[in-house]
């Protein structure tokens, strides 16, 4: 039986959202009532109804953000209303992120999802990733990053849906603290949401990226074509060009692509080529590798003449010592980003540690990713730390180089690393970084950016836009190049 509801008229919903405080307190006395009758408690069950008042107060100007067929089928908004009214605000919290997931997902599969997979997810997941229905394999981590790295979410967007991220994981249903959070929070991270994930139109860049991979699979190019769009390439951040690489790698490497897609991208690579950092390069080199350490022959020979179009085939690694670390890279990584790092992770960074072995000694082609990978574990996920896993990633900072005593420093520049130091946790690891390395850094430049990093007094996930170290940050990656 489905419950008919009532139409009401304009003056009737006036009166209602003007009357949220009373309504909300004659809820909770019926309901205590209830649950007293019963034996159970009644005492810090709800968060305040003056602090519920406060989301339903300003709910009109954050709900006029969204279309309406938007909002018909926002079926997690509803239960975060519900949860709200109830005074449950952990749950709300829970719901309206699940709100998040579902709509970021569903614009995935809406923008490409294909290039989506090839760009964001891991070599090993990717071969269990199909089509839409698997998307619900990547936990929430890999969305908004991959997300973030196909610019289907902005950077500030990206770091605040990481914050409250982070307060749903601190803040869940699971832990006795939700009177911690207030009407105020809540309605705000409502409003981010909505405008930063549900709602966020598409750049004029991911629009033309989409356009593209869609004409590549479907149009003849040819080398007037290849020159017309290479005026496009040049507009794009280095992160963007990068997955545009391994856009084109997913498709020119898929068994199923035919022989002109292939051809256009022929065309068009040697333009986007020499956009690319090196750490790109090295990563497809590293692809090859481990093509050949699998005995993927079919994978192996189609990332080979994708090499050979740009004459990349420096960019292989000269031993399987860098296909090693890369695999307990992308494994430990996968762990930390897990709600359960502290018993997963562990074991993975132990392997790491193993793989480096005692010299400590990391090929070229895969230090930066090795650099910010341990950086990015010893900072932890803002939670806590993984005990069992920290001694490992002291001591692997203590074997740093003084060049990769200098990466770990400038790491605060990358956009992840960025992001997490917005947790007063991961503020306090990157300090004690500092500590550990401090004496590795040398060289006059080096020591200049380690004074600067020292004396900045501003909030740390703030110092990738400050002025200062940004000259400090393109010298320094100058040098490292």
């Amino acid at each position: 039986m489905t419950l008919q509801l009532k139409e009401l008229s304009k003056e009737e919903k006036s009166e209602i959202q003007t009357n949220y405080t009373n309504q909300l307190q004659l809820f909770e006395s019926q309901f205590l009532t209830t649950i007293s009758s019963y034996g159970l408690p009644t005492e810090n069950i709800f968060v305040s109804v003056e602090e519920r008042s406060k989301v339903f107060q300003n709910l009109k100007s954050v709900f006029a953000l969204l279309e309406d067929s938007q909002k018909q089928r926002s079926i997690y908004l509803s239960k975060f209303l519900a949860a709200t009214a109830s005074g449950l605000f952990d749950a709300a919290l829970n719901y309206l992120w699940d709100e998040t997931i579902s709509e970021i997902r569903k614009r995935v599969i809406q923008y490409d999802l294909k290039y989506f997979y090839d760009t964001a997810t891991s070599e090993n997941k990717r071969k269990k990733l199909k089509g839409p229905e698997d998307i619900v394999k990547l936990d929430d981590s890999e969305l908004i990053t991959g997300s973030r790295e196909i610019g289907l979410i902005s950077e500030l967007g990206f770091k605040h849906l990481e914050y409250i991220k982070y307060m749903r994981n601190w803040a869940s249903a699971a832990h006795p603290n939700q009177n911690q959070l207030t009407g105020l929070q809540l309605i705000s991270w409502l409003e981010t949401c909505i405008k930063e994930a549900i709602s966020l139109p598409l750049s004029n860049i991911v629009t033309e990226i989409k356009q593209l991979l869609a004409n590549i699979r479907t149009s003849i190019l040819d080398t007037n074509d290849a020159n017309e769009i290479a005026s496009f390439f040049i507009l794009l951040s280095p992160q963007q060009a990068s997955n545009l690489v391994f856009g084109f790698l997913g498709i020119y490497t898929d068994s199923q692509t035919t022989p002109q897609t292939r051809v256009n991208i022929q065309y068009l690579l040697p333009h986007l080529w020499h956009l690319l950092e090196n750490e790109t390069k090295y990563d497809i080199g590293l692809r090859y590798a481990k093509h050949t350490a699998n005995n993927s022959q079919e994978l192996q020979a189609l990332t080979k003449a994708f090499l050979e179009v740009v004459d990349g085939m420096s960019f292989i690694p000269d031993n399987l010592k860098a296909v090693e670390i890369s695999n307990s890279i992308q494994n430990l990584l996968v762990a930390h980003r897990n709600n359960n790092n502290f018993h997963s992770e562990p074991p993975f960074a132990r392997e790491l540690s193993r793989v480096v072995g005692q010299t400590g000694n990391i090929p070229k082609e895969i230090r930066v990713k090795y650099v910010l990978c341990i950086v990015e574990v010893f900072l932890t996920n803002g939670l806590g730390v993984a005990w069992n896993a920290e001694p490992i990633y002291t001591g692997l900072i203590n074997s740093f180089s003084q060049e990769e005593a200098l990466i770990s420093l400038l790491s605060f520049s990358h956009e992840h690393i960025s992001s997490r130091l917005q947790h007063t946790l991961c503020a306090e690891k990157y300090q004690s970084l500092v500590h550990l390395i401090r004496n590795k850094l040398t060289a006059p430049a080096a020591l200049e950016v380690l004074s600067a990093v020292e004396e900045f007094h501003g909030p740390l996930d703030r110092m990738k836009n400050d002025t200062r170290l940004q000259s400090k940050i393109k010298s320094m990656k100058a040098i490292l190049k």
